[in-house]
């Protein structure tokens, strides 16, 4: 029996916002068209988008489908033993998933529900515009700009991890309209840079401090650049435009730059940072029974610490972080290795740096989990352990910006603009000298290097591997046997979307 699958009445018990008032706003009913009266019904309606962004309004979804379906995949972390509880999530990383995997389904259908979600909000800003309360010009541009965005982001996150997807750009009013057929990817990634462009062209270089959180223009062409480097790879008969086209984006991405704490930006103490270009929010504000917070740290830590044992260090990971050796200052490893590992070194070992323990009372007899991620732990015991915190998710930092513009300046034998950008980026966050060699292949495997000791965790690595052609090399090296380019690229269409939609077989 066929299913209407994105036609829903938007009904939030609590929605989202980068600041504490949009968050704790009731969402409306909007699904229909009588519902579109002024700027505070757009507000309302944008906010349910904004609730859409990585399931983020369930506490245990950041991880039991984010992760699973984009962390697992990547060779920068290994499953621990709770995985073996649940047999889906074991299946992602083992690349023995089918279409009818829960994971694969609850991501797509996530995407497409903020898609549908942004989709009404695009026909109410135009509603409002043609009523009686329409909005001043730069309140609709930047409104729109914020739902043409959104949009965008969704049909990004499905392009990256399907082959093919379906395009939805219109208000769904008829079940006739659920059943549409797939687009080629080539369409899919016009579509995807047209909204990204059409929003740069909207949306506000900045936000007051009460709208953090809230997308800017820098958000929006960092998007478009991203995009447009993978498609550099992807279309290589139009490679040099596509690098070109990224490099326009990016240097459109202006207003940022690198903080000087690199723990910082993943523990909670400094939110919506310089660095920050789109940033996942969450908060202990509980005000009429919103509830804004994640798990993540209980996945993250290990089993002595009362972590879960979901997500371990792989060995690869481990060996990059410490791959140059104490050449960083005061004779320490890469600074982004402490700031998102705790190990075995002096500066654990010989200090309580672990909530106010050291490395030998918190692993001493689990020498099978004698290292775990620090990254996204929040900063005090306190806070470690409520039940959930409120640590922000770092979406698109002003490092990957930098970090692809070297890629594109490379891939241009354009070295000499390359490497300083790497190097700046050594120096503040690993705290380290610059790099060696100004080759071609020198700065590339640079950029390699410096792109997975500064993004793990951070679910870039299988795009990147992806990319570069990597993937079938770097899963045999971390044994993933099961894997296989063929099939493994790209996910399956789920189960469900082939059985609700007559237009896909």
């Amino acid at each position: 029996m066929k299913k209407i699958i994105y036609i829903a009445s938007i009904f939030f018990a609590s929605i989202f916002s980068g600041c504490d008032d949009f968050l704790t706003v009731e969402s409306p009913d909007f699904s229909t068209d009588k519902y579109w009266r002024n700027k505070d019904d757009v507000e309302a309606g944008l906010s349910a988008v904004y609730g859409q962004l990585e399931n983020r309004t369930d506490a245990y979804a950041l991880g039991e489908i984010r992760a699973v379906v984009e962390t697992f995949r990547g060779d920068d972390i290994t499953t621990g033993q709770d995985v073996n509880n649940y047999p889906e999530w074991g299946q992602m990383y083992n690349f023995t998933y089918t279409n009818e995997n829960s994971r694969i389904k609850s991501y797509w259908m996530n995407n497409y529900n903020g898609i549908n979600y942004a989709n009404n909000v695009i026909f109410g800003i135009d509603k409002v515009q043609a009523g009686n309360n329409p909005m001043n010009q730069e309140d609709y541009s930047h409104t729109m700009g914020e739902a043409v965005f959104l949009r965008a982001y969704y049909h990004f996150k499905l392009i990256m991890n399907w082959k093919e997807i379906i395009i939805r750009d219109e208000y769904l009013t008829s079940e006739a309209q659920t059943h549409k057929a797939l687009s080629s990817r080539i369409d899919c990634w016009d579509f995807v840079c047209s909204e990204l462009s059409r929003a740069g062209s909207m949306l506000p270089e900045t936000r007051p401090s009460q709208e953090a959180g809230r997308v800017t223009k820098g958000a929006a062409y960092a998007y478009l650049g991203w995009a447009y480097l993978t498609r550099a790879y992807e279309e290589p008969e139009q490679k040099e435009f596509f690098l070109s086209e990224a490099m326009k984006a990016l240097n459109n991405v202006s207003g940022y730059e690198l903080v000087d704490n690199y723990e910082s930006l993943f523990n909670g103490t400094n939110k919506n940072s310089s660095e920050a270009i789109f940033e996942l929010q969450f908060t202990n504000t509980t005000a009429d029974g919103t509830y804004h917070k994640h798990v993540l740290h209980y996945w993250l830590a290990a089993p002595s610490m009362g972590g879960w044992d979901e997500i371990r260090i792989s060995s690869m990971m481990y060996n990059e972080y410490l791959k140059e050796g104490r050449i960083a200052e005061n004779n320490m490893y890469d600074a982004r290795a402490y700031g998102s590992m705790i190990f075995d070194d002096p500066y654990y070992t010989e200090n309580p740096n672990i909530y106010g323990m050291k490395y030998d009372e918190v692993f001493e007899g689990n020498p099978e989990v004698s290292n775990c991620f620090k990254k996204y732990l929040p900063a005090s015991l306190e806070e470690f352990n409520q039940s959930a915190v409120a640590t922000n998710i770092p979406l698109m930092r002003y490092a990957n910006v930098m970090l692809m513009k070297a890629e594109i300046y490379n891939e241009q034998n354009l070295q000499d603009e390359a490497i300083p950008l790497i190097n700046k980026i050594r120096k503040i966050h690993g705290r380290l000298p610059e790099m060696t060699g100004k080759s071609y292949e020198d700065v590339k495997a640079q950029i390699e290097h410096e792109r997975l000791v500064e993004f793990a965790l951070e679910n870039v690595r299988f795009y990147d591997l992806r990319r570069w052609g990597k993937l079938k090399e770097a899963m045999q090296a971390a044994g993933r046997t099961n894997f296989n380019v063929a099939e493994d690229e790209f996910l399956p269409i789920p189960l469900m979307e082939i059985q609700s939609n007559n237009e896909i077989n």
